[in-house]
């Protein structure tokens, strides 16, 4: 069964990495998963580090082609008017996630949070890096 659509745009500071309909948002907050469908009510929620997931037309099965895919950072999602924007600091298709490179930025935040000030500054955004490229190699597996 079809579902309706509504727009969807996921920007970073890069620029514009989705910008489509979709029937179907899945993502997570610091609470848990999420799924959007057309007609949600509004919100506003911070979004963590995991695999964002949007179903296009028909795309009931997960390993439909009818899905984007994306390791998603964290960020904002605002559902608002029938539409969702998310506003997140990475959005890389799963398909070009570069692992090794991954793997080296995972080892260099461990080096980063190791030898950083308890609770500094550096200590967190340290922190915050770990949780991204371990949230990423998940999703590339």
């Amino acid at each position: 069964m079809a579902r309706s659509q509504f727009p969807v745009e996921v920007l970073t500071p890069e620029g514009q990495v989705f910008d489509g309909e979709v029937e179907m948002v899945s993502t997570r907050t610091g609470t848990g998963s999420l799924g959007v469908l057309a007609n949600h009510a509004p919100l506003m929620a911070m979004l963590e580090p995991t695999e964002l997931k949007l179903y296009t037309s028909g795309s009931e099965n997960p390993g439909s082609a009818d899905m984007e895919r994306f390791a998603q950072g964290e960020g904002y999602l605002q559902v608002v008017d029938n539409s969702a924007l998310l506003i997140v600091e990475d959005a890389i298709r799963v398909e070009d996630i570069d692992r090794p490179a991954l793997e080296s930025r995972l080892e260099d935040a461990r080096k980063g949070f190791e030898s950083a000030e308890e609770g500094s500054e550096e200590q967190n955004r340290c922190r915050r890096e770990i949780a991204r490229a371990e949230a990423f190699l998940a999703i590339e597996e």
